[in-house]
């Protein structure tokens, strides 16, 4: 008679079947400190840019009024030539201005989402997840940064057509998007921080209405800084929009800049206003 078949070693004995076990059991060593922040603020940029999948529409209204001021005060101003633009046409010495004005102008008004959000109770969601603060605030601001390149390619397109003899070099335009990202971050950044302070959508409103236009006209984006009174020539050295049309008309025409200046000012500016922003939301969360 032959012997009864040896019955098979159970699946749980086997070393490898057991290290599979493990993992199940023991869950893997989180991510802290530094490496987890470029995860999160990529994760938090892409939520953010989420919404304008879903709604489209303001891509296009926003382009409105770039392409009026390139048609309108533009082309009036290139007749008149009462502006001095170093020997190049003025539309040509507009173009790059109206780039960091529309980039700004989209913004300046994103502490009102970081509003609607804290009303809605998302922050106080996001806030009691292991996710830092300055992370949070850091993909905001480079999804407005994202918000304004886009915006940013609409303004060059429309340049474009009108005639606008601008450089098509790939590294000077990648130049171009790290100007228009950094100049995006801080101005998002400060619009949080005065949400962080004024704590209401209509106070904010208000205050970033009466200071967008101050900021635009006190800044090389219209003249140059040598047609400008003493005390407007102080306040451009000090306006971040100022360096962030320099570099971009340096990267865009050709004309002479500080590219490495301006670079520092608006990365400066940048960390600073993430920090400011940060110290400031758990108040806005309250």
């Amino acid at each position: 008679m032959s012997e009864a078949p040896a019955a098979p070693r159970p699946v749980s004995a086997d070393p490898v079947h057991l290290a599979d076990l493990d993992l199940l059991v023991v869950p893997p060593r989180a991510r802290t400190g530094w490496k987890v922040l470029p995860a999160r603020v990529a994760a938090l940029c892409a939520v953010e840019l989420q919404k304008l999948r879903h709604d489209r529409t303001e891509l296009y209204t926003r382009a409105i009024q770039p392409a009026l001021w390139l048609l309108i005060f533009g082309e009036t101003f290139t007749r008149i030539r009462a502006i001095p633009t170093g020997g190049i046409p003025y539309l040509d010495y507009l173009a790059p201005g109206i780039i960091a004005q529309s980039a700004m102008f989209i913004a300046i008004f994103y502490g009102i989402m970081i509003i609607w959000e804290r009303d809605a109770g998302i922050l106080t969601k996001l806030l009691v997840t292991p996710t830092p603060r300055s992370a949070l605030i850091t993909g905001k601001a480079f999804a407005a940064g994202v918000k304004a390149l886009i915006q940013a390619i609409v303004v060059v397109l429309i340049a474009a057509v009108l005639g606008v003899a601008m450089t098509w070099n790939p590294l000077r335009l990648l130049g171009v998007a790290g100007a228009v990202v950094l100049g995006s971050a801080f101005f998002s950044c400060l619009s949080m921080t005065i949400a962080g302070i004024v704590l209401t959508r209509d106070r904010l409103m208000g205050i970033g209405q009466a200071i967008t236009m101050p900021l635009f006209f006190g800044s090389n984006a219209l003249y140059p800084v040598s047609v400008m009174p003493g005390w407007l020539q102080a306040i451009s050295k000090v306006n971040p929009l100022s360096y962030q049309v320099d570099a971009l008309r340096g990267l865009l025409l050709g004309t002479p800049s500080h590219l490495l200046s301006d670079f520092a000012v608006l990365l400066v500016a940048a960390a600073l206003g993430i920090t400011s922003a940060s110290s400031l939301l758990a108040r806005l969360a309250r």
